[in-house]
C-alpha cells in the first residue's frame, strides 16, 4: 500500500500515480484541471482511459464524436458521473465550460471499444452491505455494461462513520472463480472537506493503517482493504482496477465473513 497525500487542483494534467511504481503494474491515475475554455489534447498509446468528469462541464471531442458540455453535477456528492471510455491509440481533447476538474483512469492495454459516452443514466446505483457498512456505488465501467480489456472503473459513497470494502476482501491471488489477481487505486474526497477516513491494508505477514483525507489516493498492490468514515463525514472514493484478465472474484476474509449474516 502507497498512501499519496492530495493537494489542490492545479491546472493542467497532474499525474498521481503510475505503472513506474512499486506497487502497480497496469494502473495509472491523475488528474485533470481545466479553466473555462483551456484545453487538454492527449493520445493514449497502450492505455485505455476512462475519464470521469469529478465536478463541471466540458466538452470532449475523440473518435470522431464531440460531446458538448458533459457534467452535471458540481463535485462529486452532487449526483451520478459523466464520463468517456477512449481506446488504445485515440486522440482527445478537453475543453473546459467553466471550472472543470477530470479523474483521468488509465490501464495498459492493447485494444477496447470505440470511443462512448458513458452519461449518468447508463451508470449502475447500488445498496450494498448493511447495518454499519451500507454503502452506495455507482457502476461506471464494470463487467456487463462496457466491455474495456482491463479497466474496472466506480464510486463509492461511505454515509458517516460506516464502513465499506467490508467484510473485508483482496483479490491478489488468479485462482478463478475463487479469487482474482487485480491491482487497485483509490482516489478519496470528503463531504466537508476538513474530515477523515481510516483506510487499513493487511494480510499475511502486513498490516498498514492510514489516516485518509481529503484528495487522497491509495494504491492497493495486496492484502485486505477495508474503509471506514469518521463520524460526521461522508466519504467518497473513485476506485480503479486493472489485472491480466478482467474478471471480478473478490476474496472475504474468513474470519469476518460471518457479518454478512448481520444484514
Amino acid at each position: 500500500m502507497t498512501l499519496i497525500r492530495g493537494k489542490l487542483a492545479e491546472s493542467g494534467y497532474s499525474r498521481v500515480v503510475g505503472t513506474n511504481g512499486a506497487d502497480l503494474s497496469y494502473l495509472e491515475f491523475g488528474l485533470l484541471a481545466l479553466g473555462d475554455g483551456h484545453t487538454w489534447d492527449r493520445t493514449f498509446q497502450g492505455q485505455e482511459a476512462v475519464l470521469v468528469v469529478l465536478g463541471g462541464k466540458c466538452d470532449v471531442a475523440a473518435g470522431g464524436q464531440t460531446w458538448p458540455q458533459i457534467g452535471q453535477r458540481a463535485d462529486v456528492f452532487d449526483g451520478l458521473p459523466t464520463s468517456v471510455y477512449l481506446p488504445p491509440g485515440e486522440a482527445v481533447q478537453v475543453r473546459g465550460r467553466g471550472e472543470v476538474e477530470i479523474a483521468v483512469c488509465l490501464a495498459r492495454a492493447e485494444k477496447g471499444p470505440k470511443a462512448t459516452l458513458i452519461p449518468p443514466e447508463k451508470v449502475g446505483v447500488r445498496q450494498v452491505g448493511g447495518g454499519s457498512f451500507q454503502r452506495s456505488i455507482h457502476d461506471i465501467a464494470v463487467i456487463g455494461s462496457l466491455p474495456c480489456e482491463r479497466l474496472l472503473v466506480g464510486e463509492t459513497y461511505n454515509p458517516p462513520g460506516l464502513w465499506s470494502s467490508y467484510p473485508p476482501h483482496k483479490h491478489d491471488v488468479h485462482n478463478p472463480p475463487t479469487e482474482s489477481k487485480l491491482e487497485e487505486v483509490y482516489h478519496f474526497r470528503l463531504k466537508p472537506p476538513q474530515g477523515f477516513g481510516l483506510q487499513r491494508v493487511y494480510g499475511d505477514g502486513f498490516d498498514q493503517s492510514y489516516a485518509v483525507q481529503h484528495r487522497d489516493t491509495v494504491t492497493i498492490a495486496r492484502g485486505y482493504h477495508p474503509v471506514v468514515a469518521a463520524p460526521g463525514y461522508q466519504l467518497y472514493y473513485l476506485w480503479i482496477l486493472a489485472g491480466e484478465e478482467r474478471v471480478m472474484y473478490p476474496r472475504d476474509d474468513a474470519a469476518h465473513a460471518w457479518v454478512q449474516n448481520l444484514g
